[in-house]
């Protein structure tokens, strides 16, 4: 099976993320789709497996297989939480309401070390920018201060807010190169800061719910064998034989 296929095929969710989901698009801005998709089980029992996420077919798209999704979005993954969130969901079938229903047993304080860790990467970039030419990427600061203030509303409030709302125009004045890079600098300093605090009082429990999501993922599983292998049973993960006039 091609990896398109997979896309085109067997996609339970499609959202649109990037500036359009966070309320910061401009006319020009390009539409960025995200998605999930169920690779069929019988896929996994051969040496070949299928890919843990696919790039296309449309451009500016990218999808997880539901497992791999699942396992980044356990581990607090940015990328992959903020996409379980969405405002602009374009897709979703019955599994992929399922896991819609479950965006709440992904969220743990570890969020607080992910999303500041994954801060830190980026904030080094724009200081190697700024050593090398004088100025940060103003996009790139402006999603960095965007990322650390959903961060910090996620650990107060235990709920995670994609679009940006009332804070828009502020933050598209830091992409137009508007506020000096000290300022920007000084705000994610004090958004890191304040990560810590609001982490230690966070409503999000320690840890996700791991064994919830594991439950959904293998009732997802055994479902996708029994539409491959209708006249057969699937027995604690094992597709075998019915026997004579069982039903």
């Amino acid at each position: 099976m091609r990896p398109e296929s997979l896309v085109t095929d067997h996609t339970i969710y499609a959202c649109v993320m990037g500036s359009r989901a966070f309320g910061l698009a401009m006319e020009a801005s390009d539409t960025d789709l995200r998605g999930v998709f169920l690779a069929p089980t019988p896929l996994f029992w051969g040496f070949d497996k299928p890919p843990t996420h696919v790039e296309g077919p449309a451009d500016e798209q990218f999808s997880w297989e539901l497992e791999r999704f699942c396992e980044l979005a356990l581990r607090g993954n940015p990328n992959v939480l903020e996409c379980l969130h969405s405002p602009l969901v374009e897709y979703a079938d019955a599994t992929g309401r399922e896991l819609l229903s479950l965006r709440g047993a992904f969220l743990s304080r570890r969020v607080h070390e992910t999303f500041v860790r994954y801060a830190h990467g980026q904030r080094r970039k724009l200081d190697a920018d700024v050593r090398a030419h004088g100025a940060p990427r103003w996009k790139h600061a402006m999603h960095l201060l965007r990322l650390l203030m959903t961060a910090g509303d996620l650990l107060r409030t235990g709920v995670l807010t994609v679009d940006v709302g009332d804070r828009r125009e502020e933050l598209l004045e830091v992409k137009r190169g508007e506020v000096p890079w000290p300022e920007v600098e000084a705000r994610m300093n004090r958004l890191t800061a304040e990560a810590g605090p609001a982490a230690a009082h966070s409503p999000l429990p320690e840890d996700p719910d791991r064994r919830r999501a594991e439950a959904f993922l293998v009732r997802a599983r055994r479902a996708s064998a029994l539409q491959s292998y209708p006249d057969e049973q699937v027995v604690q993960g094992v597709v075998s034989p019915r026997r004579v006039g069982q039903t």
